[in-house]
């Protein structure tokens, strides 16, 4: 131990030996962190940093050698042998390559080591043929032991400098791999160098073209600082790609590709944010969710570039009207979340959403079209009613589905009996499943009756559910919440085969009625499905109508007129519903082959009272009549109603005035006797009426 710190402390020169040490230290560290890059890369780019860690390693062992060579102390004229010197350097290189490769290859296994062991002999291996380049004019003798030494110092360091990057159990690991590697190199110098004697000889002749100290000093300066320099730039610029990228994939990550607005995930984030912040302080938090209005139909008749360009436009306006503290995301389809962090009074908030509102509702121009959105903005606090982000956001969903049921373009502030609500409408879409397999669904059947004969030509079925626990539930409560949820399929189809079965059953040929939701009517199985349920339950096609409203036509008008007509093949009828409520119009008429229709209550019940409703009325019968399509009128609740309807040339009617809607016992005598055919005026269903109106009246 003596003899090695006295070659390190007396036969080095202290500055030759600080230069040595910067060298290797820094070399060291970058060799270990370009390795490091080899193990998590494949390919080509794999092979350009096997190469680079060798090449810096090696060149960092060649030179800490030489740099410490050069401060030997040594009495004698000394030189340095330029072949020897050279294949040293290409030794150094070449091993070091070798080591890493194989240490390389495996994830876990022994190899890992081995390779660390090659570079370490790699090590002694270029010490060794570095001091057979040194020539000087004596001889030189070796102590075995210290040879010995060396080698398993340098081999065993080796190991360690890969075995901490192969098998990190830290994060400092990385450290431990660079110092090892300046372990195998120093301990292999030191105890190499501890174990020369140089015994002087001065009729030994030197060479006359060994390298003088001072060259070599400037060669060994010159090279390592140009290796030093390129291994150190690529790394760094490596850093910075990989800092471009890792930027560059959490933006993608965190950002709509459409909108480029920040995504749910990016909201997320930021609202914990601000919902972590200390309770104390003054400044609240405000939620705004809000949507599109007729976004669908605008994608139904321009196409889906159409809505991507009204995505684009609308979020463009967003972003540009968000002001210091506020934060607009997209978080699906149509659907626009806003985050206001400086919420005080109601004010503020109303006045962000006035902004979005107002953004949202300019014209956008496309291809020669105007197109315009409307929105309706829910608004939740924090805080407030919610206790964690999750509550916030459906707090204000609740409240921009209420602001939805006034009217467009509207600002709601969330409050607790909307939750209320909300929950029971998700009560209600749970048990609605389970009411069907329970068999809590029922049919009613209302007459539809001739003017002139007053006799029953057929039914509608309509849809009644007798809850066990909340009673008779109203179809107004649970047919939106069915088809809000897709349950509308399912309901609709049962609907179809329990209706179509009932009249196959009755002995009188009487029509039966099916309504037909918008949804249903997009489903391209619907005219397959109706004609399965007519093979099945044997009903004649011409005795089933299907209704559908002027809501279902106008979402899709090319595939619904390609759905009617492929219900018409089947010989099945189609009437249109709700007649005058939605997108009347004569194109519609001209358009599709309707068998009849079905005039809405709305414009019956104010006939005798209202020129407005008459004039309505008595139009729409003349260009039926026109087009040849018979007509029936809903809500014909008193003789009035009925004589106006037979004066102006309609030929059925529907209504309290010949029954209320009732059960399959209710109808037995009709569609299976002749008892009731007739159609009186129904006594109870009259008295109801009266007794309604009385009440209104007082």
């Amino acid at each position: 131990m003596f003899r090695l710190i006295t070659c390190i402390t007396v036969q080095h020169s202290f500055t030759d030996l600080i230069f040595a040490t910067i060298i290797c230290v820094l070399g060291s560290v970058l060799a270990m962190r370009l390795f490091s890059r080899v193990r998590r890369t494949q390919g080509i780019q794999r092979l350009n940093w096997l190469f680079l860690s060798g090449f810096v390693g090696g060149s960092t062992i060649w030179t800490t050698h030489f740099v410490a060579m050069l401060g030997y102390k040594t009495p004698v004229v000394n030189g340095y042998d330029p072949t020897l010197t050279l294949i040293s350097l290409v030794v150094g290189v070449v091993m070091t390559i070798a080591g890493f490769s194989i240490a390389s290859v495996s994830r876990k296994g022994a190899l890992i080591e081995a390779g660390g062991v090659i570079v370490g002999l790699g090590i002694v291996l270029m010490h060794y043929i570095g001091i057979a380049a040194y020539q000087a004019a004596g001889q030189l003798e070796w102590d075995r032991a210290y040879v010995i030494t060396s080698i398993i110092s340098g081999a065993f360091f080796g190991a360690v400098a890969t075995n901490r990057i192969g098998r990190p159990v830290t994060r400092f690991c990385k450290y431990g791999s660079s110092s090892a590697l300046i372990l195998a190199i120093v301990s292999t110098h030191f105890i190499g160098m501890a174990g020369l004697t140089i015994n002087l000889d001065p009729s030994i002749p030197l060479s006359p073209e060994i390298i003088s100290g001072g060259i070599m000093t400037g060669i060994v300066c010159a090279v390592m600082a140009i290796i030093l320099l390129l291994g150190a730039s690529t790394y760094v610029i490596d850093m910075q790609s990989t800092q471009a990228a890792v930027e560059r994939y959490r933006h993608l990550a965190l950002h709509d590709p459409l909108t480029n607005l920040p995504n749910r995930a990016a909201f997320n984030d930021h609202l914990a944010g601000l919902t972590n912040r200390p309770a104390d302080m003054a400044a609240h938090v405000a939620v705004l969710c809000f949507d599109l209005d007729r976004f669908k139909e605008i994608n139904d008749v321009h196409g889906h570039s159409a809505g991507d360009h009204v995505l684009r436009t609308v979020a463009e306006r967003l972003g540009n009207a968000m002001q210091h503290g506020e934060f607009v995301a997209r978080v699906g389809g149509d659907e626009f979340v806003a985050v206001m962090r400086d919420y005080f009074i109601r004010a503020d908030a109303r006045a962000l959403a006035q902004r979005v509102l107002d953004e949202v509702t300019k014209p956008i121009e496309w291809n020669e079209h105007i197109l315009f959105v409307g929105s309706s903005v829910g608004i939740s606090t924090f805080p407030g009613q919610a206790s964690n982000v999750d509550d916030l956001l459906s707090q204000a969903d609740i409240a921009m589905y209420r602001a939805k049921s006034t009217v467009s373009n509207t600002i709601c502030f969330y409050d607790p009996s909307m939750d209320q609500a909300a929950r029971e409408r998700n009560a209600l879409a749970i048990e609605m499943r389970e009411g069907l397999k329970r068999g809590e669904f029922e049919l009613y059947y209302q007459r539809q009756n001739d003017t002139v004969s007053r006799e029953v030509v057929g039914f509608e079925a309509l849809l009644r559910w007798l809850h066990p626990q909340r009673g008779m539930v109203s179809p107004v409560e649970f047919i939106p919440i069915a088809e809000k949820t897709g349950f509308i399929f399912e309901l609709g189809e049962w609907v179809m085969r329990a209706a179509c079965a009932e009249a196959a059953s009755w002995k009188r040929p009487l029509r039966i009625a099916v309504n037909v939701a918008p949804q249903q009517l997009t489903d391209p199985r619907l005219p397959g499905l109706v004609h399965e349920i007519l093979l099945e339950s044997g009903l004649s096609a011409a005795r089933l109508e299907i209704e559908i409203t002027e809501s279902s036509i106008i979402s899709d008008h090319q595939y619904a007129l390609h759905a009617i007509r492929q219900l018409k093949k089947l010989g099945v009828k189609v009437a249109m519903d709700d007649y005058g409520t939605g997108y009347s119009s004569l194109s519609t008429l001209q358009s599709f082959p309707f068998d009849k229709i079905k005039i809405d209550r709305a414009f019956i019940d104010g006939v005798v009272t209202s020129k407005q409703s008459a004039a309505i009325v008595r139009s729409t019968l003349i260009l039926a009549a026109s087009l040849d399509i018979p007509v029936l009128a809903e809500g014909v609740e008193r003789e009035e109603h009925m004589e106006f309807l037979r004066n102006e040339g309609c030929l059925q009617v529907q209504g309290f005035l010949f029954g209320k809607p009732t059960p399959r016992s209710g109808i037995e005598d009709i569609v299976n006797g002749t008892d009731g055919a007739a159609g009186e005026p129904d006594a109870e269903a009259n008295a109801e009426l009266r007794g309604e109106q009385g009440k209104a009246a007082a």
